[in-house]
């Protein structure tokens, strides 16, 4: 079985609570000082079920992070379709499963030290005495159905090999996010008629499906050509830029940030960059509304996994397009939107991305999220087109929205998340609906364990997807 080495810290974001690091070696020895996991449940009734477990193996003891040794045992396996998981039990155990659905998504091959990443960040659950469960997905990639496919064989193997929760809670983080809603609408019933998710958490999410969520890196990649012409460079061979890349590019992320560099001066504090450069970066800031610390992350995306969609997910074509846009904010819009590139979407592209990742809003189970308003990856409008995608669906009485002023994406604040876990259980276990005002009190009261960190604003409210990222012509 894999072990699973520590990666290197992540530096911590600008006045953001992150989770305490978990930087020491892995040491098997403390093991033996963990108590034993729950007694295994009781075996399920149905033959589907009895299927499942004999096809999917035990997990087997895996070394815990340092931070969490002395509290928690780690369990580690490789589930049947290839994908590779972690899980964690506090000595403590509340009896509640937290099962996690990562964001990226990460490209090429599952790695087994992914799950341990996501634990470092997420340690905060088992701290608050929860089982923590994550999968790798079993290929890397913008698969959104395949990815809900792994996270529940995820449960199945917890419910058969580890035991069975109270309550199991789904939890999407950033594309991930995605994935749990997604999951929520697949799986609504197991084998034996029970709901295989009691609710479901959703933060920072990317919520408005592959159709819309992407749009605005389109809008990236056209405009930054505009304004560099150097992605691809003049003497290079010329390609549609909604593809991302080419098949056969040899193009790296390296490659990429030194274009980006002699264009931008992104390697460098703004007063250093040439008026040129500010120039650009401030026209890139102020048309597409993302604030230049992110423009790298999202010309990544807009390059490298547009390509993974395109030539893995639809086909060769393109579900991306920038017809009838009207770009804004720059310092002159008609010569802006008369030079830029345009592409229409190709419509069998569209539907085969959207049948993959779009929403129904049919979620039958709580659904409560949380996204800071200033998040610089997952815009805050996608959560206003997520709450119309839950009220088309019947499932506006089933969501909870709240807001944050936090400004990063990747994670919040420690006391954030017990706060809405705790909020949530409330909700499935009596009945109580939280509200954005009560979740606020809420986590005031989280903060002498966890630490400071509540920030929730709750009379916040996103305006419409389209106020941010311009409406286009769609197949």
């Amino acid at each position: 079985m894999p072990q699973f080495p520590l990666p290197t810290a992540r530096p911590s974001p600008v006045a953001v609570t992150r989770p305490r690091a978990l930087l020491a070696p892995l040491a098997a020895a403390a093991l033996a000082g963990c108590a034993s996991v729950p007694p295994a449940p009781a075996a399920l009734s149905a033959a589907t079920a009895r299927a499942e477990k004999a096809m999917e193996a035990a997990p087997v003891a895996a070394p815990c992070p340092q931070d969490l040794s002395a509290i928690a045992r780690c369990l580690s396996g490789q589930d049947s379709a290839g994908a590779y998981y972690l899980i964690v039990v506090p000595q403590a155990w509340n009896g509640h499963l937290v099962l996690h659905a990562h964001g990226g998504p990460t490209l090429g091959a599952p790695h087994a030290e992914r799950a341990v990443e996501d634990l470092q960040r997420w340690s905060i659950m088992v701290r608050a005495r929860y089982a923590w469960a994550a999968s790798t997905f079993r290929q890397g990639g913008v698969a959104v159905r395949a990815a809900a496919e792994d996270t529940e064989r995820l449960r199945q193997i917890f419910v058969h090999h580890v035991a069975q929760p109270k309550r199991t809670i789904l939890h999407g983080q950033s594309w991930g996010a995605g994935v749990a809603a997604k999951g929520a609408e697949m799986f609504q019933r197991t084998a034996d008629g029970k709901r295989p998710y009691d609710a479901v958490l959703l933060t920072s999410g990317v919520l408005a499906g592959g159709s819309r969520s992407y749009d605005f890196r389109t809008d990236l990649r056209v405009v930054y050509q505009h304004l560099c012409n150097n992605h691809p460079k003049p003497t290079e061979a010329a390609y549609p830029l909604n593809i991302g890349l080419p098949r056969d590019a040899t193009m790296t992320q390296a490659d990429l940030q030194a274009r980006l560099d002699e264009c931008l001066g992104l390697n460098k504090p703004a007063a250093e960059r040439t008026p040129e450069q500010q120039h650009k970066v401030k026209t890139l800031v102020d048309v597409i509304r993302v604030p230049a610390s992110s423009i790298r992350s999202h010309m990544n995306w807009a390059t490298f996994h547009y390509r993974d969609v395109v030539q893995r997910r639809t086909g060769g074509a393109s579900p991306f397009g920038n017809m009838g846009v009207q770009y804004k904010g720059s310092q002159d819009d008609a010569a802006l939107n008369a030079a830029v590139l345009r592409y229409r979407a190709d419509p069998a592209a569209v539907a085969r991305f959207a049948e993959d990742t779009d929403l129904t809003g049919r979620i039958p189970v709580p659904v409560l999220t949380v996204k800071g308003v200033d998040d610089p990856t997952a815009l805050v409008e996608l959560d206003a087109y997520f709450k119309t995608t839950m009220e088309r669906g019947g499932s506006a009485a089933r969501l909870v929205q709240t807001f944050t002023q936090h400004d990063t994406h990747s994670y919040l604040s420690d006391p954030t998340y017990p706060t809405l876990m705790a909020a949530l259980l409330r909700w499935v276990n009596e009945g109580i609906k939280p509200t954005s005002e009560g979740i606020a009190r809420q986590c005031a009261g989280m903060e002498p364990e966890f630490g400071k960190g509540c920030a929730f604003l709750p009379d916040y409210v996103p305006a419409a997807l389209n106020t941010r990222v311009a409406d286009r012509d769609r197949p």
